[in-house]
């Protein structure tokens, strides 16, 4: 009997078939859920795979330098917006592989941000240093911010996350400040400017529940910390001694705090210029443990679940990427998916984790129960990995 295949879009949202060779006969279904990005570093595109069937779709090219590339979705997780290192901003629809804008928006940008809303995306940038907000439907510019401190200075922006009711949250890495911006009206945007919270600022993060703002700094030891419910935010250090006492290790490479790991009450983050993961209760922000890793950390993930902690380093250990068990914080594995991981992303529900190798231009997927590769994916010079899941997550 002939197979028949309902299509419930009104409900679903915008539903792609691809590969189809008749509705009854082998039909390949392919929702904005399924979608992700990966990030082609050298070639100035990305590839659109298929999370659930493991396989690349097809390419989106012209996207200018794509370096330090960043990627964040529209609330139906239908388009891809694109920050690219040289300042640009492009509008990817997933679904048909089309550019349906780009502005060149900067000179040096390194990330962006979408509101809780989905009708906002804001640009950080370096050159010149601020924040810019575009309409996502249209890409206008609706709002130029300089990050503007001293005598007329302008800082490179960094840790830029959306916030509940179109709120923004981004440090100032030459400015030593934090600010957060109300862009409800955007004729009179109104920013707070929290100053003198510590050395150079590197990266933030929101936590899931959106209520604190994290910035690691890289001229001190610690990180600033805003509690964003407060009726009177504040910015209060934590972990001010870990590397109390030692030298530190030359930095290679900067840690993300974006891909920072939160299972249970417990945060694990990487330590800088040291081969130690930190762990922390988040009820009291204070350290709990230390975990020894075989080099310096870049990104300290965690599987959706909390169960596991995935991590990956910077040279000379690039090539490697460890799992730690969170009921007995330790490592459990060291695994050497390629040369040069550059990054991880977990499908939504945690059964895999796809691991950029971009020196070996692949991409493994791998069983993150097993450990077994379930598939290696031939992408040129991969390097950053985005889900469409994202769009509906706070910070991401």
């Amino acid at each position: 009997m002939k197979r028949r295949v309902f299509l419930a879009g009104a409900l679903l949202g915008p539903t792609w078939l691809a590969g189809c060779a008749s509705f009854g006969v082998n039909y390949s279904p392919v929702g904005t859920g399924d979608l992700g990005v990966v990030i082609q570093r050298a070639k100035g595109r990305l590839s659109v795979v298929n999370t659930s069937t493991r396989e690349v779709l097809g390419e989106v090219q012209g996207l200018g330098d794509l370096s330090h590339a960043s990627v964040v979705f529209s609330r139906d997780a239908r388009f891809a917006y694109v920050f690219g290192r040289d300042g640009g901003l492009t509008k990817v629809n997933i679904l048909t592989r089309a550019i349906e804008g780009r502005v060149m928006q900067a000179g040096n940008s390194i990330g962006g941000a979408i509101s809780a809303d989905g009708s906002l995306v804001v640009a950080q940038n370096y050159k010149p240093g601020g924040v810019k907000v575009f309409d996502a439907h249209t890409l206008e510019l609706r709002l130029d911010l300089p990050a503007q401190y001293g005598q007329g200075e302008l800082s490179r922006v960094v840790g830029l996350v959306d916030l509940p009711n179109r709120h923004f949250a981004y440090s100032l890495f030459d400015a030593d400040e934090i600010w957060v911006v109300d862009c409800n009206d955007l004729s009179k945007p109104r920013i707070t400017r929290h100053r003198q919270i510590g050395r150079q600022p590197y990266d933030a993060l929101v936590t899931p529940n959106g209520r604190h703002y994290i910035a690691g700094l890289f001229g001190q030891d610690g990180l600033a910390m805003i509690d964003l419910w407060s009726d009177a935010p504040q910015v209060r250090h934590i972990l001010t001694g870990y590397g109390r006492g030692s030298e530190p290790l030359p930095v290679y490479k900067m840690p993300h705090l974006r891909g920072w790991a939160v299972a249970g009450n417990r945060a694990y983050l990487p330590a800088i210029g040291r081969h130690e993961v930190l762990v922390v209760n988040t009820e009291t922000w204070q350290e709990v443990g230390r975990i020894a890793v075989v080099g310096q950390p870049v990104f300290v993930m965690a599987r959706p679940d909390g169960r596991q902690v995935w991590v990956n380093f910077s040279v000379p250990d690039y090539n490697k990427v460890q799992v730690i068990d969170t009921l007995s914080n330790k490592v459990v594995a060291t695994l050497t998916p390629g040369k040069a991981v550059l990054h991880m992303e977990f499908t939504p529900r945690g059964e895999s984790v796809w691991i950029s190798a971009r020196d070996d231009n692949r991409v493994a997927v791998i069983d993150t129960q097993t450990l077994a590769t379930q598939a290696m994916l031939n992408i040129d010079a991969p390097s950053g990995i985005f889900f469409s899941s994202r769009a509906n997550r706070v910070g991401f």
